[in-house]
């Protein structure tokens, strides 16, 4: 929903919460910046939590990430969570930073998170944090610091993985991709396409790479294999059931993305149709 115009945002999410879904996850890249995003959505609704899917670590400073983060949820009490993340190589460059080392500037930006001043009133409860993490180490800092992980582009066998790491007690919260199509031919235009944009980015295919998938697999838009593993299609059960599928791996929760050939059009339609099968 990140090219939708204001005021159909507004409308969107509010119709989102009246189907009964728990969260909404704001991703940020070249869109909304993401706690202008949250204060929209979070000012638009009454109950549904806010998270930011994820924002980046490079676009803002330790303290201004954490005092964000603790303005929205004192502000909306209990309803915003704090998903940051390292973001990628060529983003971050775009932004006259340096890419390296991610999990030390990670584990060094949470430090300085910790130690940020802040001088308004303090929100009662503090917003939970989570990381975007892939690997296992990434994921052992989430379970050490935060509240939990946000992995984005992950096959149901990373979330199995990612649970065993994380232990039970911290949230776990993978995004999967779906597509209405009944066919995989049809699914394969706008799949193709989010497909060959993660695919490119090093962190997610290395990511694959260490679950075990081959190069060959991997070029995008890839496998077939591949394919039915990151988006699901089908039938409207059958997509349901790809999805619960995360949550007997060990979900918590799944942050669906649905897949359009408009995406300036919200997605409304689709998740009514699937709010019955998850929800229930």
């Amino acid at each position: 929903m990140a090219f939708l115009r204001t005021a159909d945002l507004r409308r969107a999410v509010a119709e989102i919460e009246a189907m009964g879904y728990g969260t909404i996850w704001v991703g940020e890249s070249l869109a909304r910046e993401a706690f202008a995003a949250s204060a929209i959505i979070l000012a638009a609704t009454s109950q549904i939590k806010v998270a930011t899917g994820i924002a980046n670590i490079w676009a803002r400073d330790p303290t201004a990430m954490m005092n964000g983060g603790r303005a929205l949820a004192e502000a909306w009490p209990d309803r915003f969570v704090l998903g940051i993340g390292v973001s990628h190589a060529r983003l971050v460059d775009a932004r006259g930073h340096h890419y390296e080392r991610p999990l030390t500037a990670m584990r060094a930006y949470l430090e300085e998170m910790e130690k940020a001043p802040y001088r308004a009133p303090q929100p009662d409860p503090p917003a939970p944090i989570v990381l975007a993490a892939l690997g296992p180490k990434m994921l052992q800092l989430a379970r050490e610091r935060t509240a939990g992980a946000h992995p984005y582009f992950v096959p149901i066998e990373h979330t199995r993985q990612a649970r065993g790491i994380l232990g039970p007690d911290r949230l776990l919260a993978p995004e999967h991709a779906v597509v209405f199509a009944k066919t995989r031919e049809g699914a394969r235009g706008p799949g193709d396409v989010y497909m060959r944009t993660y695919l490119a980015l090093p962190n997610y295919r290395q990511n694959l790479v260490r679950l075990g998938w081959s190069d060959a697999e991997l070029t995008p838009p890839g496998s077939d294999r591949l394919f039915d593993q990151m988006v699901a299609w089908g039938d409207d059960e059958e997509i349901a059931r790809k999805l619960r599928r995360h949550r007997e791996a060990g979900a918590d929760q799944v942050a669906v993305s649905i897949l359009t050939a408009t995406p300036d059009q919200a997605p409304t339609a689709d998740l009514r149709r699937l709010a019955p099968l998850l929800l229930s």
